[in-house]
């Protein structure tokens, strides 16, 4: 497709990962982009199946109507929650989008840094990890939290090399 964007969304299934996919869907996701759902396992046995095979590179892209079946899951140590795959699903619905998930096995923050030169993402949406509005505030504020001239540091590192969004 022409103008196809690769939109990363970081989930881990939780609550904020839920506001991440709400926040990309309302704000950022456009007909005939790719949404890439970017989950990282970080505790895993190496004897689990298919892990031993994509430790280092991360899973293949695993469609959402494969990512929705328990024996995938299973394979692939992920466990999604039945609310996200609901949004997931309105979206590709209603957006006209694709909707597929990357798997990685490791340290989340290496792992999302790994996705975006990989997969390769033109964006990525990271959830906000619980804090409120006036702790994430109050985190922008913090002087410890900036760059070099006054750059705001990206989400998952400085060495992100894409447009990351908090929400």
């Amino acid at each position: 497709m022409a103008g196809q964007r690769n939109v990363g969304i970081a989930v881990d299934f939780s609550p904020c990962s839920q506001a991440a996919v709400h926040w990309a869907s309302e704000n950022l996701v456009r007909g005939g982009d790719r949404v890439v759902l970017v989950h990282a396992v970080s505790c895993y046995h190496i004897e689990q199946g298919v892990i031993n095979l994509w430790e280092r590179s991360g899973s293949p892209l695993i469609p959402l109507n494969e990512l929705c079946t328990p024996n995938v899951c299973k394979q692939y140590a992920v466990e999604p929650d039945s609310e996200t795959l609901k949004m997931l699903e309105q979206m590709a619905s209603q957006k006209r989008v694709e909707v597929v998930a990357k798997v990685y096995y490791g340290d989340a923050k290496a792992k999302l840094l790994e996705a975006i030169e990989r997969v390769p993402l033109d964006c990525l949406v990271v959830g906000s990890r619980g804090l409120s509005k006036l702790k994430r505030s109050l985190n922008y504020l913090n002087p410890s939290r900036w760059g070099t001239f006054g750059k705001r540091k990206q989400p998952c590192g400085d060495q992100c090399s894409v447009p990351c969004h908090r929400c």
